[in-house]
């Protein structure tokens, strides 16, 4: 990963969509040793993806939870257990596993109170293997942005 490369994932972070000789112009490279570069750093996983970012709150999705979970046992069975029980529930966007007194975070996302209460009974609390869990509201989101790579 050179200073190329990171100028070609910011570009793509801030517009996936943009056309490759509006990109090639950004990064100062040509377009094909630029397409080169972008399908390498896709075969290396370094690009992953491309989706849409979209505003949850006009999805009607406004409420942002985090979770954090205390798991009965952290055996890796048990661990892989927990996640795929999580990828079932779309309320789930993101879930980490943690250090220190609690074994998992996640952000959940609900429309409501309700629709938050309804998730935690009729989901999460019926996961097995599940010790305690302790729910933070988020009042509003100040900072959200994409990685970008550390310049060389």
């Amino acid at each position: 990963m050179d200073a190329i490369d990171a100028r070609i994932i910011a570009a793509l972070q801030r517009d996936g969509r943009q056309k490759l000789a509006d990109l090639s112009e950004k990064v100062g490279l040509s377009p094909t040793p630029l397409a080169r570069r972008i399908a390498r750093l896709e075969e290396d996983g370094v690009i992953t993806g491309y989706s849409a970012r979209v505003d949850q709150e006009r999805l009607g999705l406004p409420l942002n939870v985090f979770i954090f979970v205390e798991l009965e046992h952290q055996t890796r069975d048990a661990l892989d257990r927990f996640e795929t029980a999580l990828r079932r529930f779309d309320e789930v966007m993101e879930c980490y596993l943690m250090t220190g007194t609690r074994d998992v975070l996640l952000r959940v996302v609900a429309k409501d109170l309700g629709a938050f209460d309804r998730f935690l009974e009729e989901g999460l609390m019926q996961v097995p293997g599940i010790r305690n869990m302790r729910s933070s509201f988020a009042l509003r989101t100040m900072i959200r942005r994409n990685a970008l790579p550390q310049r060389p």
